[in-house]
């Protein structure tokens, strides 16, 4: 039994699920309407997008390295997607495209990263610059409006009880590709390459093409991501996803991904990403101003890193003296 709950205590996930268990029952004390069965599942739904974003920087952040240009991806990927949805495109052709839009700006990440060299935190943000531009010329500053009733109204869709069929859906997929990340060879190479990159070169795998491929996830995720944006807000602005890069890094974070690489899993990611999301509607409950929501965010971003990055520190030190007491130990024998 003593090993079960020391095997329990160990999952990264169960911490981020008492962490949301113990947030929502503290609003609800407070705000008792918060704890209703509709308020909670609206915390899920409308953190679908989140999610997304999310679980696509997972892949790149498992691999040691950050992408801060996925907000911009959002946006472009809808204002593509949300512009051929409203000139009459077929809804197969337009959701396409903007997937594509999204893979190809994680290949070009994923090469300039993995195949230049060239420090991801530098390169995703030049990367980032570049889309939000190319957003402004392709809508030409404008807002993408009057798009199909019949695609905004998805989003309202439900699948079970109060369940929208888009969180639902993202979250079987998530659960799918966690499945595949934690119990297959090639997913475990994300997690190898993040862990020790210098020794999963030595063990085969190929490092830079994992790299790559955790970049071309990334922007597929986004541009998903900024479809369901658009079908939810129903128009897009050329701001579309602004500053969505902190949040989503930051509910990796939370959901006990590291940023250092090699620590972490998808359904963390995932519930982090429902915490994030639900900070703007706590603060309605709180009767707080909702413009307190990026600020909030910031701390809890900065605060969570302090403790990764304590918590790493106090680990190596461990590390570091249980190798000296052997090695003490082996001389005096």
């Amino acid at each position: 039994m003593k090993q079960i709950l020391q095997r329990i205590s160990k999952v990264r996930e169960l911490s981020v699920i008492l962490c949301l268990a113990v947030l929502f029952l503290l609003v609800g004390l407070v705000n008792s309407e918060f704890l209703t069965a509709t308020s909670i599942l609206n915390c899920f739904n409308d953190s679908v997008v989140f999610t997304l974003l999310a679980c696509g920087i997972t892949f790149v952040i498992l691999t040691g390295e950050i992408d801060v240009s996925v907000g911009a991806v959002l946006g472009f990927a809808a204002a593509v997607s949300s512009t051929m949805l409203r000139d009459g495109m077929p809804w197969a052709v337009a959701a396409i495209a903007g997937i594509l839009c999204g893979a190809l700006i994680g290949l070009v990440n994923g090469f300039g990263v993995s195949i230049l060299g060239i420090p991801s935190l530098i390169f995703t943000l030049g990367t980032n610059g570049i889309v939000r531009g190319c957003i402004y010329v392709f809508t030409g500053g404008a807002w993408v409006e009057n798009l199909p009733a019949w695609f905004t109204r998805l989003a309202q869709v439900k699948i079970i009880g109060q369940i929208t069929s888009f969180y639902f859906v993202s979250f079987a997929v998530i659960c799918l590709l966690h499945f595949i990340l934690t119990m297959t060879k090639r997913g475990k190479y994300f997690i190898a390459v993040g862990d020790n990159a210098a020794g999963a070169v030595l063990v085969g795998i190929p490092t830079k093409t994992t790299k790559i491929v955790a970049y071309v996830l990334c922007g597929v995720f986004a541009s998903i991501a900024g479809i369901i944006y658009s079908s939810r807000v129903g128009f897009i602005t050329p701001i579309a996803g602004n500053g969505y890069e902190m949040k989503a890094i930051a509910a990796c974070v939370l959901g006990g991904v590291s940023l250092s690489g090699g620590q972490g899993s998808l359904l963390g990611a995932a519930i982090g990403a429902v915490i994030i999301s639900s900070v703007s509607r706590i603060l309605v409950f709180l009767g707080l101003s909702s413009n307190l929501d990026n600020t909030i965010t910031g701390i809890l971003l900065i605060a969570i890193v302090v403790i990764d990055a304590l918590t790493q520190t106090h680990m190596a030190v461990k590390t570091r003296r249980a190798r000296l007491l052997s090695k003490i130990l082996e001389t005096e024998d």
